[in-house]
């Protein structure tokens, strides 16, 4: 896998968990373009339903599939022998199961002391880079207006526990893997940072999404669950929040190459509200009929909406800082899916 690029120089290789997923089908192909050779892992190699995508991508440079699962001890061990950087994304996608704490809890923070024991027991890890989400910072009563949400916010799992609203599980899975990750970071050495996206928006790879693209479409698509989660959205964090899936993955890397990163980053380049987007989106695709007679979701501002402004501060720039260019893609990926019509 540490083959030579194209100058004769020995290649990166990078392990991105989770494959088959929205944002590590990105991410691998961002680090296949940057010239890493690239290792990612998948519960079954074999279901090409799920995995055609990554058999496509292995024409942009070196790709290898393999089979591992977070609750099988040691099973990441060959995903990261000899890899330089390694990518957390994989974990338990069940937001309504019927136990969430052994269903979604549990595995999600023993599957990522899985992968970080393979990293120590690999010992080339230069970094770990912990995809968590911005669930993990917002998830929490209403602390008044223009309560700025940054990466010493947390979730309140106390508070998410007692009321078990919605998919509350999914909050706290990423707070306390987080945690646990930190903490076995701490003991062993492993040097590591998290980053925490917005609502994720674009075009990836992967040809089955069930996360935040039928959410961010649902306004063209009619769909009342899915703008309900906006909605809900807007109400806790006091905004939309949103990041182009290609800008998080040049973060993601970024963090991973950056020597002085440390910590947890915000990852969002635009915030918007649910009566703003529908307005922005009536005007951009007239022929979806959307619905803007709604009206302001949020009692609070917009300036308690999640910032980035750690991510900013240390170098990174945005590529996409408006709806237009955040929307560029995703509309044709939502057909694509069978999400929207054509």
């Amino acid at each position: 896998m540490a083959s030579a690029a194209g100058d004769g120089t020995r290649r990166k290789t990078a392990c991105v968990t989770g494959g088959n997923g929205y944002i590590a089908s990105a991410l691998v192909k961002t680090l296949l373009e940057k010239g890493y050779a690239v290792k990612t892992t998948v519960r079954n190699p074999d279901d090409m339903e799920k995995n055609s995508h990554l058999k496509d991508l292995q024409a942009l440079g070196p790709l290898e599939v393999l089979r591992a699962d977070l609750v099988e001890e040691g099973s990441f061990d060959g995903a990261v022998a000899g890899c330089d950087y390694a990518f957390l994304v994989a974990a338990p996608v069940n937001l309504y199961a019927e136990d969430p704490e052994r269903d979604v809890i549990e595995p999600a923070v023993h599957g990522t002391l899985n992968v970080l024991r393979s990293c120590v027991r690999a010992g080339t890890v230069r970094r770990v880079v912990l995809t968590s989400s911005a669930a993990a910072v917002s998830s929490r009563p209403l602390e008044g207006d223009g309560h700025v949400l940054d990466e010493d916010s947390w979730s309140d799992v106390e508070f998410l526990r007692s009321t078990k609203t919605g998919a509350w599980a999914y909050p706290v899975s990423k707070v306390l893997l987080e945690k646990a990750a930190c903490a076995f970071a701490l003991e062993h050495g492993i040097s590591l940072v998290t980053v925490c996206p917005v609502v994720t928006v674009g075009a990836a790879p992967a040809a089955k999404v069930n996360t935040s693209v039928p959410d961010i479409l649902s306004l063209l698509s009619g769909d009342d669950a899915r703008i309900s989660k906006l909605e809900f959205i807007e109400r806790v964090t006091g905004a939309i929040p949103m990041v182009h899936i290609d800008d998080l993955c040049r973060a993601e890397l970024f963090l991973a190459e950056e020597k002085a990163a440390s910590g947890r980053y915000n990852c969002g380049s635009v915030n918007t509200t649910v009566v703003g987007l529908a307005r922005f989106l009536a005007a951009k695709y007239p022929q979806y009929n959307v619905k803007t007679d709604g009206t302001p979701v949020s009692p609070r501002s917009r300036e308690s909406a999640i910032s980035s402004a750690k991510l900013v501060k240390e170098g990174f720039e945005y590529k996409y800082k408006n709806l237009d260019g955040i929307y560029g893609s995703v509309v044709e990926y939502g057909r694509a899916l069978g999400i929207l019509p054509y």
